[in-house]
């Protein structure tokens, strides 16, 4: 799948569900992104990077797992411009990873915590929901699918918006958490 660019907030602060120049080309929500582009332009402020290291740190306790084949969709009002939108930072962040599972597949008690909603939300930020994508058939996946798309394609109020999909693959992470410690430094110098 083709990396693109994450596209720049529309005059509503929200990503553009299409590509408004060309509605009808496959670039479109979600977008596959790539992760440090995920860090290079959501990493505005101290709250937004104690979010993204969480999100970085909740991927690498699913890799720690060995769940490393699969995807993510990014949304909630992290991805959106929710300091204009609503005068406050981001919370968390929204991720439904799409995942394939191991056969030999076996998480500890504190794995299972990861898992966990709720755990996941208080210790990663990350408002987690999970997709196994080798353990459900065809239909429950296109349903599942649907539902996720259906939820994040617009706002509560029904404004239509984009959301991300990244690689679950760990290949990219380390230069992720990187750039995002050298950009939490840069603020802490000013």
């Amino acid at each position: 799948m083709t990396i693109v660019s994450i596209p720049e907030w529309n005059t509503v602060g929200l990503l553009p569900p299409i590509n408004q120049a060309n509605p009808i080309s496959p670039e479109r929500s979600p977008y596959n992104v790539a992760l440090l582009d995920v860090i290079m332009r959501f990493a505005t402020s101290p709250e937004r990077r104690q979010v993204l290291l969480g999100f970085l740190d909740y991927r690498a306790a699913l890799h720690g797992m060995g769940l490393v084949n699969g995807f993510q969709w990014l949304d909630g009002s992290f991805t959106e411009q929710v300091e204009t939108l609503e005068r406050r930072p981001p919370r968390d962040i929204d991720v439904v990873t799409f995942v394939h599972t191991p056969d030999d597949f076996d998480p500890s008690d504190e794995q299972i915590g990861v898992l966990d909603h709720d755990a996941a939300k208080a210790r990663f930020l990350v408002d987690s929901y999970f997709v196994e994508i080798n353990q459900e058939p065809p239909e429950v996946l296109v349903e599942r699918s649907a539902y996720w798309y259906s939820m994040w394609s617009h706002r509560r109020n029904q404004a239509w918006k984009g959301y991300l999909q990244v690689d679950l693959n760990p290949e990219h992470d380390a230069d992720a958490r990187e750039r995002l410690t050298q950009l939490d430094g840069q603020e802490e110098q000013a």
